[in-house]
């Protein structure tokens, strides 16, 4: 058996010498594995992640008012009403205290009349700081759904000065107004309050 017949089917291949390793022929390009590094194919391979979605209400204006927002500002109409009640007690106090400066009895009595004192003419000053007062009230409690953060910072300072009023010289009837007030103030001053204050309107 001859290894040099170019048609012997158990010799080497032509070009290769006996006793040589047989060298594979270089891959084609298309053929087998890609030389370098393999190259994704748009289509091929792991589908895409879908595209990350912003968190629910994040690029949408705000329609509803926020539940603390809306307790705020029935919190503030209730402070509303407490003004006009105290504002008539403080009238009718008035009243009396001058007619009883008018009266008989008081004209005869020095002590009674420095025991009154000024007293009418301090409870219509009352009564007229709470006029005033219950209708700033009433005008911020409209701009809860179209005030901006202007609004805002206007109902804090008004909270905060009622609380503080509620417990000096009102100490006696002013209890209420000085709780409400303090929720009213946590309420809008909260990230709730700042968010809705502070949304976009289109």
């Amino acid at each position: 058996m001859s290894f040099g017949d170019p048609n012997n089917p158990y010799g080497p291949p032509q070009g290769q010498q006996p006793g040589y390793p047989q060298q594979q022929p270089p891959a084609q390009q298309g053929y087998g594995y890609p030389q370098g590094a393999p190259q994704q194919q748009p289509g091929y391979g792991y589908p895409q992640a879908p595209p990350v979605q912003q968190p629910y209400g994040a690029g949408a204006p705000m329609t509803a008012m926020p539940g603390s927002v809306g307790a705020a500002r029935v919190m503030l109409w209730v402070i509303v009403g407490l003004q006009a009640i105290g504002v008539v007690l403080m009238a009718l106090g008035a009243a009396a205290a001058k007619d009883l400066q008018d009266s008989a009895t008081a004209q005869e009595s020095s002590a009674l009349q420095d025991a009154l004192g000024d007293s009418a003419g301090v409870l219509w000053g009352y009564a007229a700081f709470g006029v005033a007062w219950a209708i700033f009230a009433v005008v911020l409690a409209t701009k809860f759904k179209s005030g901006g953060n202007g609004a805002r910072v206007t109902i804090l300072v008004f909270a905060i000065i009622t609380a503080v009023l509620g417990i000096y010289p009102f100490v006696l009837v002013g209890l209420a107004h000085t709780v409400l007030a303090i929720l009213v103030a946590v309420f809008v001053g909260n990230a709730n309050g700042k968010a809705w204050f502070n949304r976009p309107r289109y």
